[in-house]
């Protein structure tokens, strides 16, 4: 059972980068730089510009990899490489620099690894597009976005690289931008990771006005300063900012929608970056929710709620794509349910990791069916594709595996872990997180179950024309290297790598207190039951009959509901964006009829009067002394009426 009080991370010694390490800054300028070149280079970099965008990524990896291996090897476990001072003004002083220690180490692997393997599928997806360029450019954007988000050593580098990607996103979601709805799908994301920006922008300002500094070394250091009400605000916002980044509740719909971009797109997004930042941002935080018990309990509910709401409407949509979608927003639920765990931070991130194979494993498998299916999405279009598509079938099959939770795949190392930490936090909201997460893994292995089987089993139920196919090997070959992934590496994380002691000096960890609230054995055994019975319930369902090629009509609530995304899209129109609306038309109305029709009126007035008084200028001399006179006489009338007067 976990223990009550956690071991707070350990005090970190800060050492100055040398050796291999010293050129951090290669990490983020090799994509940075392809980027650049891609986009200033023109039509000139078109043939090998999607090859440069691939190496470059390629070569952060490598360079990533030998930094990783170099840091295993030293005493000290965090390295900060100072660049240059960023803002010296007065008492406020940031300097720019980077941070290696294993949590940003074991980031740096997982986003330029599967990124590199989805750049090269790109090659084969992308092919024949007249925009292919442009595309290669925004991912290595993303990814060196992405890069300097994760080896900041600061709040305040973070939320560059925090809003480096949320840019990248967009431009990458809207890349088919004449379609209305990529062009709305992809203000849908930027709008809702505005309003978790909001949320990290006012807790890095909370953390400088209560302790003077926005770097890691001071926050952490100093976080025992901080008062439980101050803690708990910065915890909360924090969330806010993760909530918005990784589509968790209530800002989780912009994540479905995500799907309008490029599949290789939502690989990215849904395995490697995107989606990972929020639980970077909250594992990283480690030192402050150790200090507020009652944000760290409210990222754990979030989580909760989250995967709930990935499940149920994972159950309720045909197209491919969308299923995915809503996997990835229930399994990062999983993720935030652990990491706001004491202890259990290492779960999630192991979790993290095996996800982003499987998941990128999938995406790029449903990708490959879509690329052989003329970009058709509707599983019930679907049936019979593992005769065609036999790579594919087998690489979406290893995927499926990992995130059921089947072993030895990756999943059932990841995710049973954070079951059991759910149940060991004991007393009712133990038993409340873990039972969620308990019947989450039989929602997934149904919905996961019914893909599959809609998809690569039953009657052939394509439309006229189509002819299935298998993809090229610059697609087949990452989709295999992402699938050895999806099986081996649970266990490599865990037992060979050891994860759990690797990141302990950044997350902490938990001494047992005493026995587990139900045995492991127990409760492996009943996760498998409970993973076979959501897998039994889909293929009854779906393997026994022909499946339709029209959805049938909806009767039950939940499933109206969930068809409709359990009307959060309703709700958020109605709570924000039309009285955001009405707001807006009434300050315009105000501004136009009220600020303006006062100053445009002044202005009227004066002009107004100005053309009238114009009127008397004649250019006669003898009305200019007719006036004159006039106004003498006025004079002299004055004086004697007051000489009288008085």
């Amino acid at each position: 059972m976990l223990g009550a009080a956690p071991l707070a991370a350990e005090t970190i010694e800060y050492v100055a980068a040398d050796g291999p390490l010293s050129y951090l800054w290669l990490l983020i300028a090799l994509p940075a730089l392809g980027s650049a070149i891609l986009l200033l280079g023109g039509r000139r970099t078109d043939k090998w510009g999607p090859n440069l965008a691939c190496a470059m990524t390629g070569a952060a990896f490598v360079y990533g990899l030998i930094s990783f291996l170099d840091l295993r090897g030293r005493a000290e476990q965090s390295v900060d490489l100072h660049l240059f001072s960023w803002i010296p003004v007065a008492g406020f002083h940031v300097d720019a620099g980077l941070l290696f220690d294993p949590l940003s180490a074991t980031f740096v692997l997982l986003i330029t690894g599967v990124g590199f393997l989805i750049h090269v599928y790109s090659l084969g997806y992308m092919d024949g597009d007249p925009r292919k360029r442009i595309f290669f450019a925004y991912l290595n954007l993303f990814v060196a976005a992405m890069l300097l988000l994760v080896l900041g050593d600061s709040f305040l580098a973070l939320y560059v690289g925090w809003e480096g990607v949320g840019l990248a996103s967009y431009l990458l979601i809207a890349f088919y931008f004449y379609r209305p709805t990529a062009a709305t799908a992809a203000k849908k994301a930027f709008i809702a990771n505005r309003v978790g920006d909001v949320g990290l922008s006012i807790a890095i300002m909370v953390m400088f006005a209560a302790l003077g500094t926005t770097s890691f070394e001071g926050v952490f250091s100093n976080a025992g300063a901080l008062t439980a009400g101050t803690a708990t605000a910065i915890g909360l916002l924090l969330l806010l900012g993760a909530c918005g980044k990784s589509g968790q509740f209530p800002l989780q719909t912009w994540l479905p929608d995500a799907m309008e971009g490029p599949t290789p797109v939502s690989a990215l997004i849904h395995a490697a970056t995107m989606v990972t930042a929020g639980v970077y941002l909250i594992a990283r935080a480690t030192p402050i929710f150790d200090h507020t018990e009652t944000a760290a309990l409210v990222v754990s509910i979030i989580g909760a709620i989250t995967l709930v709401i990935g499940c149920i409407i994972g159950c309720a949509y045909d197209d491919i794509k969308k299923v995915l979608a809503y996997s990835t927003v229930s399994q990062i639920g999983y993720m935030f349910l652990a990491v706001g765990i004491p202890g259990a931070g290492a779960f999630a991130i192991l979790h993290l990791l095996t996800h982003g194979f499987f998941k990128a494993c999938m995406f790029l498998s449903a990708g490959s069916v879509m690329h052989g299916m003329d970009d058709q999405v509707d599983m019930r279009r679907y049936g019979g594709l593992r005769k065609y598509m036999p790579v594919t079938y087998a690489c979406m099959g290893a995927g499926y595996l990992a995130i059921i939770g089947l072993p030895p795949f990756a999943g059932f190392f990841s995710k049973d872990k954070i079951i059991e930490s759910a149940y060991d936090l004991g007393g009712t909201r133990g038993w409340v997180l873990g039972t969620v997460a308990l019947l989450g893994a039989g929602v997934t292995a149904f919905y996961m179950t019914r893909l599959m089987v809609m998809t690569f089993f039953g009657n052939e139920r394509w439309t006229e024309g189509q002819h299935p196919h298998e993809s090229p090997k610059v697609m087949t070959v990452p989709m295999v290297l992402l699938a050895v992934g999806s099986l081996v590496s649970g266990f490599g994380l865990l037992y060979v790598v050891d994860l759990p002691q690797w990141l302990s000096p950044v997350l902490g960890h938990h001494e047992e207190a005493g026995p587990h609230t139900i045995s492991v054995v127990v409760l492996t055994a009943l996760t498998l039951v409970v993973v076979a019975g959501g897998v039994a319930g889909a293929v009854y369902a779906f393997g026994r009959r022909p499946v339709p090629t029209t959805p049938p009509v909806a009767v039950t609530p939940i499933t109206v509901a969930a068809r409709k995304n359990l009307y959060f899209d309703s709700l958020n129109e109605s709570l924000l964006m039309r009285p955001g609306q009405y707001l807006t038309r009434a300050l315009v109305f105000l501004d136009n009829r009220g600020i303006d029709g006062a100053v445009n009126g002044l202005a009227a007035g004066i002009g107004g009067g100005s053309g009238r008084l114009r009127r008397i200028q004649t250019g006669f001399v003898r009305s200019y002394a007719l006036s004159m006179f006039g106004g003498a006489a006025v004079v002299v009338a004055a004086l004697l009426a007051v000489r009288l007067g008085t």
